[in-house]
């Protein structure tokens, strides 16, 4: 038996009055789904531990089968481990937004969807200007960076930029856990003040803000964390070979610690845009080619859901049935292993609120020749009567490699 997960992330949802009081997946049009729903088995998954922030990093963990309290060491860590940088004992990394601030506020946590290449040139300039024997600045994608602070303390509160839009930035600034940590914080804060000088006139912005897009004008630091122990899913579950596909450095840094290939497809952008065929043909083509387990992330429905947009969360979901799962699934039938499949997303990204919450998210899971519950469409609402009722954290990985 070989297995993919199928990971649309932040794709679950409330129901929305203007989608008829349903939600952008119930709205959607997922044939392939319900079909995987009507065949397979369906439940619900609590994939954020209690006192743990629903970020992605957390609840993808959970996705993978791993405990969170015992090995979370921060989202710039893992980061981090896909960029290739070594982090060393005494090395803090965080994840490293560049934002838009207007007005004093946080317009959004993304700089305006800042191009790689854009941000490329702003994080240079950042570590010419700001960087020293302490600070380092890495650039990453688009507007997700690392930033290394030697030394640091990770007992600082740092707000993650997408959970509150439309917030004076200063209200959410680093603060200290604890009286050790207030040189850290202190430290950090300067950086970001520092930074909103020297980007308020950087080339990239100014070029920017004559074509009527929002600027790249601060950086935003948040989730600090020394290196992570982490035992590959090889040894946990006993899978020989396997393959992470996404766009987003935070998921191939989860899979490079699990132990798991990374795969780059062109013209993936982590963007309702991606190039959802390709993911779908290297998915395809990592069975064919001796994988077992294949992660593919695909983060277009969480852009939406942070960009308040249901009209584009629910066209994202019909394009992750319609270009990734019904070539996957063609092609699957075809193959002489037998292949389990899931699909589920990570947490869910609500259009109301613009921001993750801890709600459990639907999965489903189609084995070859497991007997279906009664399940026959796949929904935040018909996961609550389905067979698996409500699994935690490394429940799901479990059900799927048995």
């Amino acid at each position: 038996m070989k297995y993919i997960v199928v990971l649309g992330d932040g794709m679950a949802d409330e129901p929305i009055p203007e989608l008829g009081g349903k939600t952008p997946l119930e709205a959607a049009d997922t044939p392939v789904m319900d079909m995987l729903a009507r065949k397979g088995r369906v439940g619900q998954l609590i994939t954020v531990p209690e006192g743990f922030h629903p970020g992605s990093e957390i609840a993808n963990l959970s996705v993978l089968g791993y405990n969170v309290p015992e090995v979370f060491e921060g989202r710039g860590v893992l980061e981090a481990a896909n960029m290739g940088v070594d982090i060393k004992p005494g090395d803090m990394a965080m994840r490293c937004n560049l934002i838009c601030i207007s007005d004093g506020r946080i317009k959004n946590h993304s700089g305006g969807h800042i191009s790689t290449e854009e941000a490329r040139e702003i994080i240079a300039t950042l570590q010419h200007e700001l960087g020293d024997d302490t600070v380092q600045f890495y650039p990453g994608v688009s507007y997700r960076h690392l930033l290394i602070l030697k030394g640091g303390d990770k007992r600082v509160s740092c707000t993650p930029p997408h959970d509150v839009p439309g917030t004076a930035f200063t209200d959410v600034m680093v603060k200290a856990d604890v009286p050790e940590a207030e040189a850290t914080a202190r430290k950090l804060n300067e950086l970001i003040m520092r930074s909103q000088k020297i980007l308020e006139s950087h080339p990239v912005n100014l070029r920017r803000k004559a074509e009527g897009k929002d600027c790249a004008n601060s950086i935003w630091p948040w989730s600090p964390g020394y290196r992570p122990s982490m035992r590959p899913m090889t040894e946990e579950f006993g899978i020989k070979s396997g393959v992470v596909i996404s766009a987003v450095d935070l998921i191939f840094g989860i899979g490079v610690y699990a132990g798991l290939k990374p795969v780059y497809v062109e013209g993936a952008t982590g963007l309702y845009d991606t190039n959802y065929e390709g993911k779908a043909q290297a998915a395809i083509d990592a069975l064919r080619n001796g994988a077992d387990f294949v992660f593919l992330h695909v983060e277009a429905s969480d852009e939406a859901g942070h960009e308040g947009d249901y009209e584009l969360k629910k066209r994202t979901i019909e394009y992750l049935d319609n270009r990734i799962l019904r070539p996957l699934m063609d092609a699957v039938s075809e193959m002489d292993e037998p292949v389990a499949v899931a699909v589920l997303p990570d947490h869910p990204t609500p259009c109301r609120l613009r921001t993750h919450t801890s709600a459990p998210v639907p999965f489903l899971i189609y084995r070859p020749g497991d007997t279906p519950d009664d399940v026959t469409v796949f929904s935040e609402k018909s996961a609550a009567d389905g067979g698996y009722g409500l699994l935690t954290g490394s429940q799901f990985i479990k059900s799927l490699i048995k």
